[in-house]
């Protein structure tokens, strides 16, 4: 079994979410499948059977999918008859967009200095290019060549 405290910090949850809330959205957004049923489902409620049909695995495949982001809060579920309907529930990805907002702040940080630095080096070599060259125009090399 892995050593928990190696790939989970509980000092990073968000103050928002619970720790096992956030653990259970990241491992839910770990799979493409239920990446792709929330994608679907920003564009508004649906029955169960109609994301089913988008999709070309088997209907009991999707309802494993829409169970484990209802658990992980990511869906809400809801009866209209006898249909089951799916929403998308935003608030646990606030915690995903908090924690993904600290590697945002270092590449822009990280790229912000890299431009900073190539921008240098190109000005320093203008810079050369502009000098004239220690060697006059009138010496020949010593092969003949200008």
């Amino acid at each position: 079994m892995r050593h928990r405290s190696v790939t989970y910090s509980p000092a990073k949850t968000s103050a928002i979410m619970p720790a096992k809330t956030t653990e259970a959205t990241f491992q839910a957004l770990a799979d493409p499948t239920r990446r792709a049923v929330l994608d679907l489902l920003r564009r508004g409620s649906q029955p169960a059977g109609e994301i089913a049909q988008a999709f070309p695995v088997s209907r009991p495949a999707i309802s494993k999918h829409l169970r484990l982001l209802r658990r992980a809060h990511l869906v809400r579920e809801h009866r209209e008859g006898r249909h089951r309907v799916y929403q998308l529930n935003p608030e646990p990805l606030r915690a995903v967009d908090s924690w993904l907002d600290q590697y945002r702040n270092f590449w822009n940080m990280s790229l912000t200095n890299l431009k900073t630095f190539v921008e240098a080096e190109y000005a320093k070599e203008q810079t050369q290019q502009m000098r004239p060259s220690a060697v006059s125009p009138n010496i020949k090399n010593p092969k003949g060549n200008r």
